[in-house]
């Protein structure tokens, strides 16, 4: 399996590439879903925030950005992507991104269909922005299939873009998949981020086409059997806390209509627990 890129994770939520080597990987566990089990396994552990929030995992208050700009989303607190084709079940929607808006006032309200509340409702987790130089705020929301909005949404975000370059927009986006970490190293419990391009996230029992959902496998370099996860309602990250050691974590997309059938090429990266 060939090297990969991995994107280390800080608060607040900026990714920094690093490089990374490969691993390998068996048989599925899955969260909370008519098509798995209803356990966590039990490296799984609730996040250390109790609030759930829509966020950028490449984007922070403050930046300076030149554009045409990939601007990617992430989604905590055990909620998933559904997309508006079929009607999701528990804790789902589909992102938005607001652009010098503020949170709706009324949030029995749906989002409006305009150049400031962009929708994704295909279960993209990721845009190309194409703003004008000049200072902006921008924001992330999660709304349902009626695209009424959820208490899930970021902070503002206030950037200025410097400059708005000629580059076609389509070509900086390949179709493929990241794993982020905040930290290579580090004592429990720890944040497995995951990232599709150009790749739809959906729930599996919506069973939509070309639609997929992660699983995750972790590998202890002990030589114990690996942890295999598979997150068909559409979770885009899992905390862990597994034993101290070192491990490998390889991160695939499986079409939600063929099980088996892999949507992007696998990627892999390696982290330790202290």
């Amino acid at each position: 399996m060939p090297m990969t890129a991995l994107y280390l994770r800080r608060r607040p939520l900026l990714a920094t590439l690093v490089t990374v080597t490969a691993l390998c990987a068996t048989h599925a566990l899955a969260q909370g879903s008519p098509y798995g089990s209803n356990n966590l396994h039990p490296w799984q552990v609730p996040p250390p925030r109790l609030s759930a929030e829509a966020y950028f995992t490449n984007l922070k208050d403050g930046d300076r950005i030149e554009t045409p700009y990939v601007l990617k989303f992430g989604l905590s607190g055990g909620w998933g992507l559904a997309p508006i084709a079929q009607a999701g079940h528990g804790k789902s929607g589909h992102h938005h991104l607001l652009v010098n808006r503020d949170l709706p006032l009324n949030f029995k309200q749906a989002l409006p269909f305009n150049d400031q509340y962009i929708h994704f409702g295909k279960g993209q987790m990721e845009t190309v922005l194409t703003l004008a130089p000049g200072e902006y705020k921008l924001r992330m929301l999660l709304a349902d299939q009626q695209h009424l909005p959820h208490f899930v949404y970021s902070k503002p975000t206030r950037i200025v873009v410097t400059r708005k370059n000629d580059t076609d927009p389509k070509t900086l986006q390949k179709k493929g998949l990241e794993i982020e970490l905040d930290k290579t190293s580090a004592r429990p419990p720890l944040r497995v981020g995951f990232h599709a391009s150009l790749l739809n996230v959906a729930q599996m029992a919506q069973r939509i086409p070309e639609s997929g959902h992660f699983r995750v496998t972790i590998t202890p370099e002990s030589g114990a059997a690996p942890a295999v996860m598979d997150f068909v309602d559409g979770e885009t990250e899992v905390w862990l806390s597994p034993p101290a050691g070192r491990y490998g974590v390889k991160l695939e997309m499986l079409d939600n209509l063929a099980p088996e059938r892999p949507l992007a090429e696998a990627v892999s990266a390696r982290f330790e627990v202290r």
